[in-house]
């Protein structure tokens, strides 16, 4: 007989992931390598650990081995909010009378209000490891920075944080938890550095992008002696350490025989989705199951539906590495009106190659819409999502609407990033009904690919 299933799943402390899931592992085609910008052959670890902290180099290049042992001074940090539940939305599924069974996995039980605390945690371990003085970062909508400055202070490093400037103008109360928990936090692009100063004279007047934000977080890195560069989102060593939140997902669901049949994540630089999706993809890999995957974009920032698949620098000032990806092009900057994060001109090289295979689709929404798809999870779940998390939530109403016009009964499952709370600044505007949509035109994005690097690969 089959158990019956709660209102919320949690797992035992002792069933949260011992070790990091590496989907590139069971990959036949792997993603691209990373490429040395100056001669245009694959990055060592020697060279990337300029840049890195040495193990999470190790861990950036290595596509071979499946599991990595997580530490236990990490796992012992996660403990403090892990495992993480899943939440049947009963009352999202009334409301929208569906025969459809949604599933989130929340992820906003922390001070950070997100999922970027998995990585944030083991960033910082390994530079602390190493011996390092201290980290520099950039952010987008806030929710990496915060998650960095509360694993520095946990660890007693020193964190700087490069804020895009649009959101660091818009949402004032998430840079001050980061300076709270002891972060320098920068709106970018400033004058403090030498690209910083080139993007704004090239781009006067900018709002910013995270392209911006991580050439001068880099810059900073390596003009400091004890000091490297982390990032959030996008590299495969924060996939990796983000397939804790799949790989509870699926204990979860095995655990009271529950087979997925859609999920859905929303899709910035990759890091949530790619987690998500991790052991799923990996079963997919090994032919052991079958699933709809979706990775959700926004509108005004469509990488996977509306870019290219190339190698393009991951910055803005051209002073990162060159990864083969989905992308917009390294020069492409969303407009600022645009309120919902998910803001990176690329997506993550493995979550590229997969999409690439046809082993996940895509599609991109606009941000009123969004937000309407969060007001209601709002009203009816008691949780103001993310503005990011809202896509997902947008694309699962979707995909329970479908269900209900065909009377199918499927187990949707979405990735609930964080909370909304200091996103207040976009809900006034879409409640005052002062949010517009943006969607590049084929012009602007033909001037963003033009500008692409020259690699013959």
């Amino acid at each position: 007989m089959k158990q019956e299933i709660p209102y919320k799943i949690y797992l035992e402390e002792q069933e949260m992931p011992k070790q990091w899931y590496n989907v590139r592992a069971d990959m036949t085609k792997k993603p691209a390598p990373i490429l040395n910008p100056e001669t245009l052959k694959p990055v060592t670890v020697q060279e990337l650990s300029h840049i890195f902290c040495e193990e999470l180099a190790r861990q950036e290049l290595d596509d071979t081995t499946a599991y990595f042992d997580i530490p236990e001074e990490i796992r012992n940090f996660y403990r403090m909010y892990r495992p993480s539940p899943l939440v049947r939305a009963y009352c999202l599924e009334e409301k929208l009378n569906t025969p459809a069974h949604i599933y989130y996995k929340f992820e906003g039980n922390n001070t950070s209000g997100s999922h970027k605390l998995n990585s944030a945690i083991a960033q910082a371990y390994y530079a602390k490891k190493q011996g390092l003085k201290g980290v520099t970062t950039e952010t987008g909508a806030g929710q990496w920075g915060t998650a960095l400055s509360m694993a520095c202070a946990y660890l007693e490093l020193d964190c700087q944080v490069y804020m895009v400037k649009c959101s660091y103008e818009q949402k004032p109360f998430r840079r001050e938890v980061m300076r709270t928990y002891g972060a320098h936090v920068t709106p970018s692009p400033s004058m403090d550095t030498e690209v910083g100063r080139r993007i704004n004279a090239q781009f006067p007047g900018t709002s910013g992008s995270l392209g911006c934000a991580i050439s001068e977080a880099v810059e900073s890195a390596v003009s400091q002696d004890g000091y490297r560069y982390v990032l959030g989102s996008v590299l495969s060593q924060v996939l990796l350490h983000q397939s804790v939140i799949g790989l509870e997902t699926k204990t979860a669901l095995d655990k009271y025989g529950i087979k997925a049949d859609i999920i859905i994540g929303c899709a910035g630089g990759g890091s949530n989705l790619g987690g998500l999706i991790s052991p799923f993809v990996g079963q997919m890999l090994k032919g052991e199951a079958d699933y709809q995957i979706i990775a959700v974009e926004p509108a005004s920032c469509p990488s996977l539906t509306r870019g290219v698949y190339a190698y393009d620098y991951c910055d803005t000032g051209k002073v990162c590495p060159l990864s083969k990806m989905y992308t917009l092009g390294s020069s492409f900057i969303p407009a600022a009106s645009h309120a919902g994060g998910l803001r990176y001109h690329g997506m993550s090289s493995t979550v590229s190659e997969l999409y690439d295979q046809g082993f996940l689709t895509a599609r991109n929404v606009e941000q009123t819409e969004v937000f309407k798809a969060a007001q209601m999870f709002a009203k009816v779940e008691g949780i103001l999502p993310a503005p990011e998390s809202s896509h997902a939530i947008k694309v699962a109403i979707d995909e329970a609407m479908k269900c209900k016009e065909t009377g199918e009964v499927k187990n949707i499952v979405f990735g609930l990033t964080g909370t909304g709370y200091f996103d207040m600044v976009a809900y006034q505007r879409f409640n005052d009904g002062q949010m517009s949509d943006y969607i590049p035109t084929d012009e602007e994005l033909k001037k963003s690919f033009d500008a692409l690097p020259k690699t013959d690969l």
